[in-house]
């Protein structure tokens, strides 16, 4: 899940257009798979869709992500894996909604948009 390569800096001081970015650049399709093998597909959809956000809990984004990429964004970061999740549970669902205004993830014409 490369594309979480460019949250940390987003976490770290706000959520960054850049940092965002990149999280969405690489992995926005990734996580939305990852979340729906792992049951949370409704939420995703909330984050995707033009409506209300869902909540995600901390314990299913760690079991959606995976411990390996939480291990890369703990060393990235320097927060400890239990403030990362609770950050990540309140900020992954706003940046998917800002970067899916349109209700669908974005295609690689979007992107290059993005990209300036």
């Amino acid at each position: 899940m490369g594309g979480l390569g460019g949250l940390p800096s987003g976490l770290a001081g706000g959520t960054s257009r850049a940092g965002v970015g990149g999280l969405i650049g690489g992995g926005l399709s990734e996580i939305s798979t990852r979340f729906r093998q792992n049951g949370h597909g409704d939420a995703v959809d909330s984050w995707v869709g033009t409506g209300p956000n869902a909540e995600v809990a901390p314990r299913d984004l760690e079991r959606a992500i995976g411990s390996d990429v939480l291990d890369d964004l703990t060393e990235h970061t320097g927060l400890s894996r239990d403030e990362l999740l609770a950050r990540l549970s309140r900020e992954l669902p706003k940046a998917v909604d800002q970067y899916t205004p349109h209700g669908r993830v974005p295609n690689d014409d979007d992107m290059r948009g993005w990209q300036g």
